[in-house]
């Protein structure tokens, strides 16, 4: 029994003294979440919808339909921790249309993005959107512009919050 006890001593230390050390890299206990989980989705979305333009006819305005096909990508992760982060672009692709009382032909273009990202508190929030509808001649095209931000510290407390709103005629 003593050999036996002297052998398994023996090889443990073995073990113990063939292992690598830390400074190599080597970890020696694994961490028990998994690791970050992510996907990403790209689709095109059909559009045919009808916007009023204010900026058309000299400011007297004109509805106009615009069809085509709106891609959306949508990048998701969750990470080990438990927070996530999530992150979305649309792009008309596409778009375009005419005006009811003019014929004028529009093309709607822009992006919009998204962003969030939470791990409980703090978190935060950005989105940014271009709308642009833009028709033939001077003075049709009508621009949408958005920035909005909010940051929520740890306490729960609001710090930053930010949203900028605008519509041209040009």
């Amino acid at each position: 029994m003593k050999k036996l006890t002297l052998a398994l001593i023996a090889a443990l230390l073995f073990l113990i003294m063939a292992a690598p050390a830390p400074s190599e890299g080597a970890a020696l206990f694994k961490s028990p979440l998994p690791p970050a989980q992510t996907f990403t989705s790209s689709v095109k979305i059909p559009i045919d919808l009808v916007v009023f333009v204010p900026c058309a006819l000299n400011g007297a305005g004109e509805f106009v339909q615009l069809t085509g096909n709106l891609h959306v990508v949508t990048h998701f992760t969750a990470s080990a921790s438990g927070g996530f982060q999530a992150t979305s672009h649309y792009q008309p692709q596409g778009i375009s249309g005419y005006g009811f009382s003019s014929g004028v032909k529009y093309q709607g273009t822009g992006v919009t993005r998204d962003n969030f990202k939470i791990s409980g508190l703090p978190f935060q929030q950005t989105f940014v959107n271009n709308f642009r509808i833009i028709g033939q001649g001077p003075g049709n095209n009508f621009l949408v512009h958005e920035n909005f931000h909010l940051t929520v510290n740890a306490n729960g407390e609001l710090t930053a919050f930010v949203d900028n709103f605008r519509v041209e005629c040009k």
